[in-house]
């Protein structure tokens, strides 16, 4: 799912190189459940009806729908205006709204004629403008590539902080053009990390979010990255937004996820860190808890297979397997299986190993208890 939470990619840049010590408990390290053969593991998760692993999808967390076929198609062919219809047809959807900016964005990394067409025709139309901030986002941190600071060159650095001052220039004419849309606001959060803007800055933006949309979770997952340790922030900024977007989110808006993410963060940041010990503790076992009922209210609200409720059940797959809770962690991995392109598989160099490993080990544990 391209870029539909963007600062994902950011992250697993930075930090593939830490992420591959971590979840040995699939390969047989943890002993508290009980070990099983590497045999064992392979024959339960067919025995239970999971999808192989060369059929798992590492960039999308959902099979595309119709819509999003069409307009990347129809860009290809230079339409702008499919595109123009894209972003409308959102209406005052804004968590689609950002999703459909995003994609655009997304796709006028590789080709922006549709894009320049589309400026040209209607310099003034808000969800162009919005588009063609992020793109420059995206386009900075392609040139920057995926490598540690000192893997980077003067040249990549330079063309990355060159864009992004061209990215800040466009989100004011963007912002200027919103109106009530957040997408614009939300789409600057990136930036604010990459050229380090200073606290108070990103907090002047979070309230022009908040005030558009106080519950957008693509927002909320955003600032949460900015306010991380590996970027401007530090543990204790990191949970205490956390904590705040939990307690004021309401049954079914999935802002418990914020949480979970922030303790994901601590671990992988944090080498010194025993995962299992760590996501035992009562407060994550307590935060996995909400993030469920969570979940079990947001399904009677909205489409189960929404992309929202379906990135907090990655992450509640993930803690629930590292809590031994390997019936519930089996739950999730069936509502997710096939599409992993998030987090937290996607913090690991080989995203698929990482979710096999996890899924597969938790599917033996289930069968070797079931035939007790």
């Amino acid at each position: 799912m391209p870029r539909l939470i963007p600062l994902i990619v950011i992250a697993v840049a930075i930090y593939f190189w830490l992420k591959a010590r971590k979840a040995k408990k699939a390969t047989g390290a943890h002993g508290s459940a009980g070990r099983v053969s590497n045999g064992d593991v392979a024959k339960a998760a067919a025995k239970l009806g999971l999808v192989p692993a060369d059929r798992l999808d590492v960039e999308m967390i959902a099979p595309e729908t119709p819509e999003r076929k069409a307009v990347r198609a129809a860009v290809a062919a230079g339409d702008w205006k499919a595109a123009a219809a894209f972003a409308e047809e959102a209406g005052r959807d804004w968590h689609q709204r950002t999703r459909r900016i995003t994609l655009l964005a997304d796709l006028a990394v590789k080709d922006d004629d549709w894009l320049r067409a589309w400026l040209r025709e209607q310099p003034q139309d808000p969800a162009a403008n919005a588009v063609n901030a992020s793109a420059l986002v995206y386009v900075a941190w392609e040139i920057r590539g995926n490598l540690r600071a000192k893997a980077t060159s003067s040249e990549q650095f330079d063309g990355f902080h060159r864009v992004l001052a061209q990215a800040r220039a466009a989100f004011a004419k963007a912002q200027e053009l919103a109106g009530d849309d957040p997408s614009p606001f939300i789409g600057e959060l990136p930036l604010a990390m990459g050229l380090g803007l200073p606290h108070e800055y990103v907090e002047e933006l979070w309230a022009e979010i908040e005030k558009r949309d106080p519950y957008h979770l693509t927002a909320h997952t955003n600032a949460l990255q900015y306010w991380c340790a590996k970027w401007r922030g530090s543990h204790e900024a990191m949970h205490e937004f956390a904590r705040r977007a939990a307690a004021r989110g309401g049954e079914g808006r999935l802002l418990t996820l914020l949480p979970l993410e922030a303790y994901f963060e601590e671990e992988t940041h944090e080498s010194d860190i025993d995962p299992q010990s760590f996501y035992s503790r009562p407060e994550v076992v307590a935060a996995t808890d909400a993030a469920l009922a969570d979940v079990a209210a947001a399904t009677a609200l909205m489409d189960p297979r929404d992309g929202r409720i379906l990135m907090v059940r990655h992450m509640l797959a993930w803690m629930l397997f590292w809590q031994d809770r390997y019936e519930e962690a089996l739950e999730q991995y069936r509502e997710i299986d096939g599409y992993i392109g998030c987090a937290p598989w996607t913090y690991s160099s080989d995203p698929k190993d990482r979710y096999t490993n996890t899924r597969d080990y938790t599917a033996a544990q289930i069968v070797k208890a079931r035939s007790l």
